[in-house]
């Protein structure tokens, strides 16, 4: 039996460029319905979703739900609960010499068309919280899942259609040819998550059309350990965002920096932190995930011997785990601190003081997030006024992209534009300035 012919990207782009025109998706009661829908596809297959994320990346069913699952789903709540009072028309004043009778206000209009490219680290999260704000903003929307998590990717692919309007709605799966093909086209708006090599491809595709684009990228995030922190606290919360997701998250600290004291007292600190969390075999332990694939492992693997051991560094590449470690004596210049790790390894870098870790912050590209760890408000106002970067979290890693009224993205080089909450509204629609002067 003959198999029927995929939709091509641009019959794809062009049919549901036609049902934007139409002015289906531009009803609020449609963006409801989409987003609820969407939300049961969550609550009704969420052990579908969580045993392909198993299957992908070896993650518990708990991680799969906390970090990928309910994250979405409260993603929607929220949304729902707000979405009304983030699309009302806000009134402007108006100059006099316009006249009394004359009114001003901005609206929100929906973008078009637009594209969500999704990395293959938080597959499903990566995926549909962009999505979210997509939808709720009144566009239809094309998404292209990650090749790298090719369970997810297959799982979503036969859900989403059978939950969203496929009039609207379209899933793409594959690899660099149909991304390819895909940026060939038109879109009113691309969103990318993934790294600065792919995201200036990306532009450049966008720029062929002039299309906006909000790129979500990532860079070595650090993480500033004060000398009169509790640093068994420290340890403990940096263990735990470093090693989530066996440390494939762009948010995670990259690697800490402190200064050589503090650094020698953090060491059996973070071995009693990774043994409370993932026990004396972190290999054994239920909740600890696996490096994506062997390409991953190989580039990792090379990393490890860039410092002094302190924790872990075992690894198998058989079962493509490598240990939750801990790198200290870490020159500055060694491999590990050329590139974004992207893994469960956690280098600890010493500088003589804060003035140094202010100056090795900034002689380094924008970092996705800076975590600072200290009790005095003197070092948390000199680190927010004296660096940049696209988060900023003290006292706890991670935390910041879970709160829907903050904007999660990065700057320079960890990337442009952000979103969730009503700041997804903001990137998928256009603000359009409305004058009124009656003609009498």
């Amino acid at each position: 039996m003959n198999q029927p012919t995929p939709e091509q990207p641009a019959d794809i782009v062009a049919r549901l460029r036609a049902t934007f025109r139409t002015g289906r998706t531009k009803p609020v009661e449609w963006r409801t319905g989409q987003l609820g829908r969407l939300r049961e596809m969550l609550t009704e297959h969420g052990t579908d979703l969580a045993a392909a994320l198993h299957a992908d990346l070896g993650k518990s069913t708990t991680e799969a739900y906390r970090t990928e699952i309910d994250f979405v789903i409260r993603e929607i709540d929220h949304t729902l609960d707000h979405l009304q009072d983030w699309l009302r028309v806000e009134s402007a004043p108006v100059p006099a010499r316009l006249g009394a009778d004359a009114t001003a206000w901005t609206q929100y209009d929906p973008l078009g068309v637009v594209l969500v490219i999704a990395p293959w680290n938080y597959p499903a999260q990566l995926l549909l919280a962009p999505v979210v704000g997509a939808l709720a903003s009144g566009n239809a929307v094309v998404v292209k899942p990650s090749e790298m998590a090719p369970a997810t990717s297959a799982v979503l692919a036969r859900l989403l259609p059978a939950f969203l309007d496929t009039e609207a709605f379209a899933v793409v799966e594959g690899g660099i040819p149909e991304t390819t093909a895909l940026l060939a086209e038109r879109f009113d708006h691309i969103f990318y998550t993934g790294n600065g090599t792919v995201g200036r491809i990306v532009m450049r595709a966008a720029a062929e059309h002039l299309t906006p684009v909000t790129l979500e990228l990532g860079g070595k995030s650090p993480a500033f350990v004060d000398r009169d922190a509790d640093l068994s606290v420290v340890a403990d919360r940096l263990a735990r965002g470093k090693f989530l997701n066996a440390g494939q998250t762009c948010v995670a600290p990259d690697y800490v920096l402190t200064d050589p004291e503090t650094a020698a007292a953090l060491e059996p600190l973070f071995r009693k932190a990774v043994e409370a969390v993932y026990g004396s075999d972190a290999s054994a332990s239920g909740e600890y995930g696996r490096i994506v694939n062997e390409r991953h492992f190989d580039r990792l693997s090379g990393l490890l011997d860039s410092g002094r051991v302190v924790v872990g560094g075992a690894s198998d590449r058989t079962t493509k785990y490598i240990a939750p470690t801990v790198l200290a004596d870490v020159d500055p210049a060694s491999p590990v601190m050329r590139e974004e790790i992207f893994g469960p390894i956690l280098p600890i870098v010493t500088v003589p003081d804060l003035d140094g870790a202010i100056d090795f912050i900034n002689d380094r590209d924008k970092p996705l997030a800076l975590y600072v760890f200290t009790a005095s408000q003197d070092t948390r106002d000199r680190l927010a006024a004296e660096t940049s970067s696209g988060g900023l979290g003290f006292g706890l890693p991670l935390a910041h992209l879970t709160v829907s009224d903050l904007p999660f993205g990065g700057v320079g080089e960890s990337g442009m534009g952000n979103y969730h909450g009503r700041y997804s509204i903001e990137t998928f629609s256009h603000r359009k300035a409305v004058l009124d002067k009656p003609l009498g």
